[in-house]
């Protein structure tokens, strides 16, 4: 492999759902298992740790005052992931001990919100092991409104990864045209885009970035199963009677800048989907549209980002 190459993966797997210990048990063999393959960027789905809020579209989660409701996201925050309290530490461990940049889809439990709330974060980690970026999602979609937060734009951030520059957003935030322009704004050519598990969330838009973007995009897409559900997960048979057999069925891709799959969207496997990406293809697809370089317009068009992090109390001693 050249300096100008990177070997990436997507990690379409499913969680041990709501089970934060088993699933990141799941991430540390999966990053050992990409790292025998040569990868040196590994990226999972969203909120993989512990795992999506099916249950919501299908417990009448809009309900208020649920004790159903009530008991499942109380179980949910418990398998959250608090960054403060190390639960990520065996994971960035793993990624300094093979080398390998690792962007990671989780349930954030932050304490600087107070500690009982949580946001649907992507986390980078490099390949020392370190956290780099912790983007929590800017806008939850439709039902997961009811159980994650919003985000800010702290996290909207690149790193460097070999001749690459990546940036990485959560599911349909990934169709906000702001959103994308800041990452491209910050020089992104590879772009992880990170979803719960649909073929038809990532088959159209992972091509329309690559191609708007000229990078290379890669989707990255959950499982799960209704069988999968843990027996210890709260109103289990509840669960049983009501979610449909299939919830999440993959859809984990990679696109090249030229907007031509290296890896057409893959369903209802269980893998690790792997690609080799030449920057030249960058280089050679921005010779006619850069959209942030020499076809923008900053005399007539420009985007602020705030990248504060959010606080509801600022204090003073």
């Amino acid at each position: 492999m050249t300096s100008d190459s990177l070997r990436i993966a997507g990690a379409q797997m499913a969680p041990v759902w709501l089970d934060r210990a088993g699933t990141l048990a799941k991430v540390i063999a999966g990053i050992h298992a990409a790292a025998d393959d040569g990868v040196q960027l590994l990226a999972f789905p969203e909120a993989f740790v512990p795992g999506y809020p099916w249950w919501i579209e299908w417990t009448d989660g809009a309900r208020f005052d649920s004790s159903v409701q009530k008991a499942l996201h109380a179980h949910y925050l418990d398998q959250a992931v608090q960054i403060e309290a190390g639960h990520l530490a065996d994971v960035c461990a793993a990624a300094q001990a093979r080398a390998i940049t690792v962007v990671l889809g989780i349930i954030e439990r932050p304490l600087d919100r107070g500690g009982h709330s949580v946001y649907a974060s992507v986390v980078t980690i490099d390949a020392t092991g370190v956290i780099v970026a912790v983007h929590r999602k800017l806008m939850p979609t439709y039902e997961e409104r009811l159980t994650w937060s919003p985000g800010d734009g702290h996290g909207l951030r690149t790193h460097r990864v070999g001749a690459f520059t990546l940036g990485a957003l959560n599911c349909w935030e990934n169709w906000m045209p702001l959103a994308r322009a800041s990452l491209y704004g910050q020089g992104e050519d590879l772009h992880v885009a990170v979803w719960p598990g649909s073929v038809r969330n990532t088959e159209e838009i992972t091509r329309f970035m690559a191609r708007e973007g000229r990078s290379y995009v890669m989707s990255v897409a959950g499982l799960l199963r209704r069988d999968q559900v843990p027996e210890q997960t709260p109103h289990f048979e509840l669960l049983q009677r009501v979610l449909p057999e299939v919830m999440g069925e993959g859809g984990t891709c990679i696109s090249g800048p030229d907007a031509v799959w290296l890896v057409a969207p893959v369903a209802h496997e269980e893998c690790i989907i792997a690609a080799d990406v030449h920057h030249v293809r960058v280089r050679e697809e921005r010779q006619n549209f850069d959209a942030m370089g020499h076809y923008a317009r900053p005399d007539v068009l420009q985007l602020e980002v705030n990248r504060e992090r959010q606080r509801a109390v600022r204090i003073r001693d």
